[in-house]
């Protein structure tokens, strides 16, 4: 990845967006660049949904528990109250459950010169464009694309599969829902099919029990 801030841009405010499936290291990279504009003494904020509370409330965490500290908000609206005057940097992370507002934030923090940096995921377990991924990817200066491995073949994986029996748009968790799949692999018709086979054995329980 590119480290723009030492090439000097960030004072000219741009949006990167650091996009991928899960377990792609999306939050490290994040965690990374943060890093290193502290180490820069630049000024930098961290900002999480309240939703996130997988691994931790107070952090931004990727899955191999790599932690850096974070404050939760509940919309996008409030990360541009919370931003000081003076922040250099701005951090996003799980972009992704924020409403399209978050495009107008990141939009507004970046022309008022900061370095905006969001991480999230660009695609659902159905495969398709996650929330407001689509319009930052579109308005942002620098996309940086994450890969996994995918856990049936080892390739390179760019999708998220769901291995639980559950349609909800929003479901945390992480290996224990989901794997990393390649685009051959990938099969979101997989929850619907499990659901289907779940529900039609516990009918089938219940009528030999009423039969009893």
């Amino acid at each position: 990845m590119v480290d723009y801030s030492a090439m000097g841009l960030h004072r000219h405010g741009q949006i990167e967006v650091i996009c991928g499936c899960m377990f792609s290291g999306k939050t490290e990279a994040l965690i990374t660049q943060i890093r290193r504009a502290e180490i820069a003494r630049l000024r930098f904020q961290v900002f999480k949904p309240e939703i996130d509370t997988r691994y931790s409330t107070d952090s931004v965490a990727s899955h191999n528990k790599s932690k850096f500290p974070a404050v939760n908000v509940k919309s996008a609206r409030e990360i541009m109250a919370k931003v000081a005057p003076f922040t250099e940097v701005v951090g996003i992370d799980e972009v992704q459950f924020f409403d399209d507002e978050i495009v107008k934030v990141a939009t507004e923090l970046a022309s008022s010169g900061r370095r905006v940096l969001v991480a999230g995921l660009d695609t659902d377990w159905k495969g398709l464009p996650f929330g407001p991924m689509p319009q930052l990817l579109a308005v942002a200066d620098a996309i940086h694309k994450q890969y996994a491995i995918c856990m049936v073949c080892g390739a390179p994986a760019t999708r998220t599969q769901r291995i639980v029996p559950t349609e909800s748009q929003f479901l945390l968790g992480s290996t224990d829902s989901y794997e990393a799949r390649c685009r051959r692999h990938f099969d979101p018709e997989f929850v619907t099919r499990i659901k289907m086979t779940h529900e039609k054995a516990t009918n089938q329980e219940a009528t030999h029990f009423a039969q009893a």
